[in-house]
């Protein structure tokens, strides 16, 4: 995904600006922490504010705290609804946190979602042998959880990868104003 953090307004493009642009590769576990600069940029503006053309700012907000590490703040926002997509950051914000069982609870309350296709049509560019035909996000929590035991290896760096553009789908589905 050609990923623009300009698409989604000036506020969201200085946030992100903070790490990578959008375009930073996340650790599979929850280890920096939340950066104080993050936490103030964001707790600044309302998410009505902040995305004003997101169909619900919620789940997208889930998405900011989550690229942004921090995990208790992306768990709250991934919490405050109940619709598909704050259950997606749920997941995500489990599969991070290295519970597994607790990710695919809240993936079962998906169901199908809509980057599904965009994930399964993602993989194999990343890597040539990631080849799930239809996603299953099941099997790349599995996979992410492998991956977590093998530090620096290339399976982790699959899993970074396809999780930014896991993330990268899953934000622009939440936050762009349709």
């Amino acid at each position: 995904m050609d990923f623009d953090p300009a698409r989604y307004g000036p506020a969201v493009a200085r946030i992100l600006a903070l790490e990578g642009q959008g375009n930073r590769l996340m650790p599979l576990r929850w280890t920096q922490g939340c950066k104080q600069e993050a936490r103030q940029l964001l707790n600044a503006s309302s998410p009505e504010t902040l995305l004003p053309g997101a169909p619900d700012p919620g789940p997208a907000m889930a998405g900011l705290w989550f690229y942004l590490d921090c995990f208790d703040e992306a768990h709250q926002a991934a919490d405050a609804g109940e619709n598909p997509d704050y259950y997606y950051w749920h997941a995500l914000v489990h599969r991070r946190e290295g519970d597994p069982g607790n990710a695919a609870y809240w993936f079962r309350k998906v169901g199908t979602h809509p980057i599904f296709a965009q994930l399964a049509a993602a993989g194999p560019q990343i890597h040539a042998d990631f080849r799930t035909g239809a996603w299953d996000p099941d099997a790349f929590v599995s996979f992410c959880e492998s991956a977590k035991e093998r530090p620096s290896s290339g399976q982790e760096q699959t899993a970074m990868q396809i999780q930014l553009a896991e993330w990268q789908l899953l934000f622009d589905h939440c936050a762009r104003p349709r």
